[in-house]
């Protein structure tokens, strides 16, 4: 009797059998797996909650046989004639407490902010949301964006740092492995290295090119200086005949 399932709705159900049968708190709560003082104040109408009646023979839960030898012998223990259908959770957005909707853009921003390698459709079931939601954030062009403030999700209550370490470590098998290997630090120096290689060439061929022009300016003046001399010779020879 231990593991026998509960009632679907145990509270509306107590609640139902308080209300229309002569089965004693004892029973009622051992069948709806409720304390026996829940009932009583059920009963005394002293409970915090008000619950609807669920009948739990027109739910195929009990029969009216069952309750009628649960009526006859105080000490029988009710047995439930057919268990609830488990509920399973459909796939779908991640539900998230009414009270807890309005810090989502807070929680979309940090981890665009930080996690960059999240992909949208992640995010979307991690925190419960919509693809539109997260690139107005992204773009800023969210209606309440001078509002949103970057803030952990899991601090806010969105998802469990279990939940955000795996959707992190699964986006960061996604990256490229050239992103993965080469830091920021080694792309910078290489960047600088380049530079100084560049800067290095241009000066060598300026100095090159000084140099081959102060060459070709040292020929110019030695054919100047030997034309002068030439001609100076060749005013000279009448004079001495």
């Amino acid at each position: 009797m231990a593991d026998q399932p509960k009632p679907l709705m145990p509270h509306a159900t107590a609640t139902w059998l308080v209300d229309n049968t002569g089965l004693s708190f004892e029973q009622i709560a051992e069948f709806c797996g409720l304390h026996i003082l829940e009932v009583q104040a059920m009963a005394d109408d002293l409970a915090g909650s008000k619950y609807t009646g669920r009948d739990p023979v027109h739910s195929g839960e009990l029969t009216l046989a069952e309750i009628e030898k649960g009526q006859s012998d105080s000490e029988y223990r009710l047995k439930m004639q057919r268990a609830p259908v488990a509920v399973s959770r459909t796939k779908g957005p991640r539900y998230t407490p009414v009270s807890k909707r309005q810090d989502k853009p807070d929680g979309i921003a940090w981890i665009l902010r930080n996690h960059p390698e999240i992909s949208d459709a992640q995010i979307g079931k991690l925190i419960g949301t919509t693809r539109n939601t997260i690139t107005a954030i992204r773009e800023r062009s969210h209606w309440n964006i001078q509002n949103i403030q970057p803030k952990d999700p899991v601090t806010l209550g969105l998802c469990s740092q279990r939940e955000l370490d795996a959707v992190v470590a699964k986006a960061a098998k996604n990256l490229p492995a050239e992103e993965e290997a080469a830091p920021v630090e080694t792309s910078g120096t290489s960047d600088r290295e380049k530079l100084i290689e560049e800067l290095r060439a241009e000066r060598e061929a300026n100095e090159k090119a000084a140099a081959e022009a102060a060459q070709e300016a040292e020929a110019a003046a030695w054919l100047e200086a030997k034309r002068a001399a030439e001609e100076a010779g060749e005013t000279e020879e009448p004079g001495e005949a």
